[in-house]
């Protein structure tokens, strides 16, 4: 199993389909999600009122649901939206922000999954860890120590979703079946806040044209890594990183990624 360069043509796909994608996302990164989802070449919404999340969900072409700053009423849209998008075929990706963190985050998490269903999940080591019943330490919505091998939970996971991915130094993408590790990326990103949530955006933007969700999600990542290689290479600072990394990913192609992208793909 590898990825083809047809596989990144995609790319080209979201830029002529322009996908409208709803977001239920973390008010930190809210904007910064919007404007990758935009130099993705999709569309974003962010709706999260109960009254109308059902509505926005049937026009979009995908959902991602973002529990980063968390509240029983925005739970209750993004279960609303989430069960509508599971109705009408529309994939939902999930963010976990911070699971473990606290009781309420947790329950919250647990909840959206049993009453959901979920396409892709993203998460750090410490979320996916702490949704597999595993053993991590979380500060804030940070992963500390994690003591299970995380990649062996994420293939576990991936029975109950479609698509699982870890974020980190090397991104583990896993569906069961196959395993990606994506090495694409610079650590400036981790300057920035909200690059992860930013990530879903990009990965949603994937998912939106392209229903083989492992598949998505690793061009996604790709993509998003070589932006921000490209990004650093213009700048050595936070601040300037950011305005090169968002035109790196509005003007990055399928060629660029065929060629830049640095990915593993095992069989499990």
């Amino acid at each position: 199993m590898r990825i083809t360069s047809n596989d990144f043509t995609l790319i080209d796909r979201i830029r002529d389909d322009v996908p409208l994608i709803h977001h239920i996302t973390n008010l930190v990164s809210i904007q910064d999600s919007a404007n990758v989802t935009l130099h993705m070449g999709a569309s974003p919404v962010m709706a999260h009122a109960k009254e109308e999340v059902e509505e926005m969900v049937a026009a979009s072409a995908a959902l991602v649901l973002n529990i980063g700053t968390l509240t029983q009423e925005q739970v209750e849209a993004m279960i609303l939206a989430g069960k509508k998008a599971n109705a009408l075929g529309t994939p939902v990706i999930f963010d976990p922000v911070g699971v473990g963190a606290t009781t309420f985050r947790t329950e919250m998490a647990r909840r959206i999954l049993a009453e959901v269903e979920i396409e892709i999940i993203k998460g750090n080591a410490g979320e996916i860890a702490t949704l597999a019943g595993e053993r991590a330490e979380m500060r804030g919505v940070d992963t500390g120590h994690v003591t299970a091998d995380v990649e062996e939970v994420a293939i576990s996971l991936a029975d109950g979703w479609k698509t699982v991915i870890v974020t980190g130094a090397t991104d583990i993408v896993t569906d069961g079946r196959r395993v990606a590790h994506v090495h694409n990326g610079h650590p400036l990103m981790g300057a920035l806040t909200g690059t992860g949530c930013m990530a879903a955006s990009v990965i949603a933007s994937c998912a939106a044209v392209e229903r083989d969700y492992w598949l998505a999600a690793t061009v996604g990542l790709a993509t998003y890594g070589i932006a921000g290689e490209r990004g650093a290479q213009q700048a050595a600072t936070p601040a300037h990183f950011k305005v090169h990394f968002f035109d790196a990913l509005a003007t990055v192609s399928a060629e660029n990624v065929n060629k830049s992208a640095r990915i593993e793909v095992d069989q499990v």
